[in-house]
């Protein structure tokens, strides 16, 4: 079997790094793995907890260079193989076998697992789930950008990207109000200084977009999110298709409803997934488009999968429940809120039509 390495960077980890760490010895106990931190400075007690584990510690020095520290781990690993993890994604599924038939069929590919974000808004659990590049043989790739660093071939050819059966919940985005605000405070020093290096790259505005949503900045959000969107990008990644809806939500929420009509002139391009045909049944209802808002709530349904929880089953489901019990259709309404499960704005619903 061929041997892997776990390889994270920590710093002031206290908080997740127990739970993290029993969660990879679980999922990997009897298989050749390493597991590699490298500290960059905790002052916390980080470093004691890591002591309780099998864990290769080694310390780099910060130098405000995400890529450089996790190239750091690259080379000290004592495996070709690595999988990159950090400290708040805690592993849910882990299928050894799976990982070593990806090993022996895509060598030179890189494996993508299933990250689910979970970011806690009004009390609900909302849950976010993309692949993420995180596994391959570190003779073929490397990372690169300061701040979101991003997997690339040492050669710069395309990445051959191939699901791998790994599953993790990222709770990065629950912390404190104030733990988020330094956290971007941070990344997007990070993201200004590589903006002055290169004005013209999308992917940059799109994690500006990001950060002011994390601090409920909407309108800052709405505005690199439309900065992004102003340069040819490729609907078919990931990125792009999060940053459309984004804008999307950011321009609903301040009130833009008109101007989030002209997400029409992209349906196309962007209709091939449960997000963003649900986007646009808000959109079009929020502009009194009833008839058009319900078929894409119904489309929305017809999706097996999505990556905001609920875009195919329950948001459009309780949408269209409150479309018909404005109707006066309050048995059809009925109907629909209770297959929202536990969706509280659903709950409410059939609460007060209880009354």
């Amino acid at each position: 079997m061929t041997p892997i390495s776990i390889c994270i960077i920590a710093k002031n980890e206290e908080k997740n790094i127990e739970t993290f760490l029993s969660r990879i010895v679980k999922h990997t106990d009897g298989y050749p793995v390493e597991i590699l931190i490298a500290d960059t400075g905790s002052t916390d007690a980080t470093i004691d907890i890591i002591g309780k584990f099998p864990v290769n510690l080694i310390h780099f020095d910060w130098i405000n260079d995400f890529s450089a520290a996790r190239n750091f781990t690259l080379q000290q690993a004592a495996n070709d193989w690595v999988l990159v993890l950090d400290c708040d994604e805690y592993i849910e599924a882990l299928d050894m076998d799976g990982i070593q038939y990806f090993i022996r069929h895509y060598p030179k590919s890189v494996g993508t697992l299933t990250l689910k974000n979970h970011s806690f808004v009004n009390g609900y659990d909302s849950i976010y789930t993309e692949q993420k590049e995180r596994f391959f043989n570190r003779n073929h790739f490397h990372y690169t950008a300061v701040i979101h660093e991003q997997v690339c071939a040492l050669d710069d050819s395309p990445l051959s990207r191939v699901a791998i059966p790994i599953t993790a919940d990222h709770c990065g985005y629950n912390g404190s109000p104030e733990e988020i605000q330094a956290k971007v405070k941070r990344n997007n020093e990070l993201l200004f200084k590589m903006l002055e290096q290169n004005p013209d790259d999308p992917y940059l505005y799109f994690q500006l977009g990001q950060s002011f949503s994390s601090l409920k900045d909407t309108e800052k959000a709405a505005f690199y999110y439309g900065k992004g969107l102003e340069y040819e990008v490729d609907p078919a990644l990931e990125y792009v298709k999060i940053m459309v809806t984004s804008y999307g939500y950011a321009l609903l929420d301040l009130g833009q409803s008109e101007s989030a009509l002209q997400f029409r002139n992209i349906y196309d391009a962007f209709a091939d997934n449960a997000d963003f045909v649900c986007l646009m049944g808000l959109i079009y209802l929020r502009n009194g488009l009833v008839s058009e808002a319900v078929d894409e709530f119904l489309k929305a349904m017809t999706f097996k999968k999505a990556g905001v929880e609920g875009a195919n089953s329950f948001i459009p489901a309780y949408n269209l429940g409150c479309i018909n019990e404005v109707l006066g259709d309050i048995e059809t309404a009925t109907a629909l809120y209770k297959t929202c499960g536990n969706f509280q704005p659903a709950l409410d619903r059939l609460a007060a039509l209880n009354k």
